[in-house]
């Protein structure tokens, strides 16, 4: 079976490697191409309002950048490591985050963001895993900018499904209802950004785990039971 998620993007879509076209085979994508998602935007938001997915500008302070480390990347680290620790929190990347009514993301979302790249489950990620989830926030924020046509700062359930097949993830609409209803926590039957990046970072965790198993790359699984209690502990949104 082909992974979605390796292929070329949408023609006429400027989006970066990694992005396929709607219809691929399969409905998940695998890991992320190699060095992340490149070509991502700065940061940046609606015009006329905050900018969406930052809450303040990189201060700078700190010098250069490593050799290979985006210098860009560099700063937002360091303006979100507010206490100089060299690490970062979910509580720190919580208060650099906002949606665009400049409400801070939920701080289940930024756990779980944390929780992407936390390899050693210290609850914390260096520069280089938050280099990692820096060019994820950037696409995924790039994403719901795209389908929130109206710059209502959420997306509805025929935008959420656009956005899901051009990252590759061909799913039914019912399951982008239950998607809603998992995370839409104001009842209006859209999703903020926030939420959408944690339904994003669901689904990419999800499917990670899946594909590990998924040996012969045929898109099915047998699971003992202890290995899909596994699954849906460690997976939990």
């Amino acid at each position: 079976m082909a992974y979605p998620g390796y292929g070329a993007p949408q023609p006429g879509y400027g989006g970066p490697p990694g992005y396929v076209q709607p219809g691929a085979p399969g409905g998940y994508p695998g890991a992320p191409p190699p060095g992340g998602y490149g070509g991502a935007p700065a940061p940046g938001g609606y015009p006329g309002g905050p900018p969406a997915g930052y809450a303040g500008a990189p201060s700078g302070q700190w010098g250069g950048a490593p050799g290979g480390m985006d210098p860009q990347v560099m700063q937002w680290f360091q303006s979100v490591d507010t206490d100089r620790s060299g690490r970062i929190t979910a509580r720190e990347l919580q208060q650099a985050l906002v949606n665009a009514n400049w409400q801070q993301f939920n701080q289940e979302t930024c756990r779980l963001m944390i929780g992407m790249f936390d390899r050693d489950m210290s609850g914390t990620i260096d520069i280089n895993e938050f280099s990692s989830l820096w060019h994820y926030i950037q696409q995924w924020r790039s994403t719901f900018e795209r389908f929130d046509a109206n710059r209502s700062g959420s997306i509805e359930c025929n935008e959420l499904q656009q956005a899901y097949q051009i990252m590759g993830y061909n799913v039914s609409p019912r399951f982008i209802q239950t998607v809603i209803y998992k995370f839409d926590h104001f009842g209006r039957r859209t999703l903020t950004l926030d939420n959408f990046i944690q339904s994003c970072v669901m689904i990419k965790s999800l499917t990670d785990a899946f594909k590990q198993r998924d040996t012969n790359m045929t898109g099915t699984i047998t699971l003992s039971y202890e290995d899909f209690l596994t699954m849906a502990v460690l997976n939990k949104p």
